[in-house]
C-alpha cells in the first residue's frame, strides 16, 4: 500500500518522539542527526509535539561557538498509555506515562476452559480498570490502549483472525473490547510488540537487524530489519513457531505436525519432560507455569532430569534459532517472554552451544544471542507504543480534517 504524505508525517512525528523518549533531554540538532530528517522538518515536528503537550522545553545547552541550543524532553505527565498482553494463561496490563515509565500493573489468570472471547475480554476489562484506578489518572489522560493477542491479527479491522491455541477464528476482538473499554483501542500481535519493546528499550536498541524470539505457550519471532519493524504483506511475518522442524513429528495446535512450537513452547517442554521421566515430580500436567518453574528450580539444584529436559529443549530451540540466523543474518537474537525469563541463563548457554553446531560460520560470527534485559512485561511495553503510535495518527487525521475544512471554506464558489 502506497503511503500518503500524511502517513509519512505521522511516521516522522512518531520517530522524533521516540528519539526524545530515548534521549531526554535532547536538542533539535541531535534529533535531526538521529532521525536523518532535516533540521527544518525536525523543528516543525517538535513544534507540533510541543503544541500537543507531549514534550516540553527544558532549557539550553552550549554549542561550540554558536548560540545555545534549546533542549526538549518528553512531558511524562502529558498523558497515559496502557499496554495489554493477552496470553494463553494470563492477561497482563500495565499503565505507563508518556516517558514509558510503568505506573501501575494488574494481572488476571486465564484458567483452562476460560478461552471464550467474552471471558478473555472480561479479564482485560477488569485489569484495565484496575490499572487506571491504581494510577489515579483521569480517563481523559489515557491516550489509548494497545492490545496484544496471540496469532494472526488484522490491525485495520481489529479482528483476531486465527489463534490456534484457543481455536479462535475471525473474532471481532476490538468490537468486543469497545463494549467494556471507553479508550481508543489498537490491536496487534505479541511478536510485533516484543520486537518494538526491544528496539526502543532493550537489547535491539541501536541495532538495524534483530530477531526477538518469543518463548511462551506460543512461539514466534519478531523481526527488526533495516532498522524498522518487519510485518510482512498481511501483518503475518514471524510465525516461525509454525515452521516444520520434524517431518511427521508431534501434532501442533495449529493442526500440522512437527512445528517448532510443539518442541520448544511450554507444552512442548512439558512433553520433553514427560518423555524423559513420565513420573517426574517436576511435571504438573495441567499447569504450564508450575512445570517451567519447577524445571528452573531443578536445574539450579542440579537435578539430572531437569538438566536433561532443558538440554533437549535447547537442542530443538538451537536448531530453530540457527535457521533464523542463517535466514536473516541479524546482529542480535533476543530470547524473550516468560519461558525464556524463567529458565534464564542455563537455557541461554545450551542454546548458544546448539546454534554453534547448526548455524553457518559467517552469519553466526556476526550474531549475539542474549536474554531480554527488559525487567517488566516486554509485550505490555510494546503494546503501549502501538497506543502511542495510534494517538499520533489520530492527531494527524484530525489536523488533516481541519485543514480540509479550512480549505473548503476558503475556496471560491464555482
Amino acid at each position: 500500500m502506497k503511503r500518503t504524505s500524511r502517513d509519512i508525517r505521522t511516521a516522522n512525528r512518531y520517530e522524533v518522539l521516540r528519539q526524545i523518549i530515548a534521549a531526554s533531554p535532547t536538542s533539535r540538532q541531535e534529533l535531526a542527526a538521529a532521525t536523518g530528517l532535516s533540521l527544518a522538518t525536525v523543528a516543525t515536528l517538535v513544534g507540533e509535539l510541543l503544541d500537543l503537550r507531549m514534550i516540553t522545553e527544558v532549557g539550553f545547552e552550549d554549542s561550540a561557538g554558536g548560540r545555545p541550543r534549546g533542549l526538549v524532553a518528553v512531558n511524562a505527565s502529558g498523558g497515559a498509555l496502557i499496554g495489554v498482553d493477552i496470553a494463553e494463561t494470563y492477561v497482563h496490563v500495565e499503565l505507563f506515562d508518556l516517558g514509558l515509565n510503568m505506573l501501575a500493573r494488574a494481572e488476571e489468570d486465564v484458567r483452562p476452559g476460560e478461552s471464550l472471547p467474552e471471558q478473555v475480554v472480561g479479564h482485560v476489562a477488569t485489569a484495565v480498570g484496575s490499572v487506571v484506578a491504581q494510577a489515579g489518572v483521569e480517563g481523559a489522560r489515557v491516550l489509548g490502549v494497545g492490545v496484544s493477542v496471540p496469532g494472526q491479527v488484522d490491525r485495520a479491522t481489529g479482528v483476531a483472525e486465527y489463534a490456534p491455541n484457543w481455536d479462535w477464528h475471525d473474532v471481532p476482538l476490538l468490537d468486543l473490547l469497545t463494549e467494556h473499554i471507553a479508550y481508543p483501542l489498537y490491536l496487534d500481535n505479541p511478536l510485533r510488540a516484543s520486537a518494538v519493546a526491544e528496539l526502543w528499550f532493550g537489547a535491539a536498541r541501536g541495532r538495524g537487524n534483530a530477531v526477538v524470539v518469543n518463548l511462551g505457550t506460543g512461539v514466534g519471532a519478531g523481526l527488526v530489519l533495516g532498522g524498522g519493524l518487519h510485518r510482512g504483506v498481511s501483518n503475518s511475518a514471524g510465525e516461525w513457531g509454525h515452521t516444520t522442524m520434524v517431518l511427521d513429528g508431534r501434532l501442533c495446535r495449529c493442526g500440522n505436525h512437527g512445528c517448532v512450537e510443539a518442541y520448544v513452547g511450554a507444552r512442548g517442554i512439558m512433553l520433553n519432560l514427560r518423555e524423559l521421566s513420565p513420573d517426574s515430580a517436576l511435571l504438573h500436567p495441567e499447569d504450564q507455569t508450575a512445570t517451567i518453574d519447577a524445571l528452573a528450580r531443578g536445574v539450579a539444584a542440579g537435578d539430572p532430569v531437569a538438566l536433561r529436559a532443558v538440554h533437549e529443549t535447547a537442542r530443538y530451540l538451537g536448531a530453530g534459532v540457527a535457521d533464523l540466523v542463517n535466514l536473516f543474518n541479524p546482529e542480535i537474537v533476543v530470547l524473550s517472554s516468560w519461558v525464556a525469563r524463567t529458565l534464564g541463563e542455563p537455557l541461554l548457554r545450551e542454546v548458544r552451544d546448539a546454534v554453534t553446531r547448526h548455524a553457518l560460520p559467517r552469519p553466526l560470527a556476526a550474531t549475539e544471542i542474549v536474554l531480554s534485559p527488559i525487567p517488566t512485561d516486554s509485550v505490555c511495553l510494546g503494546a503501549a507504543t502501538f497506543a502511542l503510535e495510534g494517538a499520533l495518527q489520530a492527531v494527524g487525521q484530525k489536523n488533516g480534517t481541519r485543514a480540509a475544512v479550512r480549505g473548503r471554506a476558503a475556496a471560491p464558489p464555482s
